[in-house]
């Protein structure tokens, strides 16, 4: 019963509708921003991929849930096209991560009498 409202509204919800590129921005947006907050804390790309996917997904989970409140209309469209944001902007910022660090080599730490090189 609680899905009534988007299965009635799902005639009317085009897969191309301008909504549906705000929402694929703003979750590519989320994507890429918690890719980076996840190079804060974890170092291996595919972990920060998960993470700035995660991030990304849940908020627009968490939106379509509270439209199914009666605040909005919720729509498995949207959250598609959530999820196709998603994706892209966290493997964008997985790929620019990667090409940046390939690009700087590996740290040396001139400081260590032994000659460490490190990977950052």
């Amino acid at each position: 019963m609680a899905l009534t409202p988007s299965i009635s509204h799902a005639q009317g919800d085009d897969w191309l509708g301008a909504d549906k590129a705000l929402h694929a921005t703003v979750s590519a947006g989320l994507g890429v921003g918690g890719y980076a907050l996840a190079s804060l804390v974890w170092r291996p790309p595919p972990v920060r991929l998960v993470a700035g996917f995660g991030l990304a997904l849940s908020v627009g989970v968490a939106k379509e849930l509270v439209d199914l409140t009666g605040f909005g209309d919720a729509s498995w469209r949207d959250l598609a096209w959530d999820a196709v944001g998603a994706s892209l902007g966290a493997l964008a910022a997985m790929g620019l991560d990667v090409v940046i660090d390939t690009q700087r080599g590996p740290v040396r730490i001139a400081a260590a009498p032994w000659g460490v090189t490190l990977r950052w």
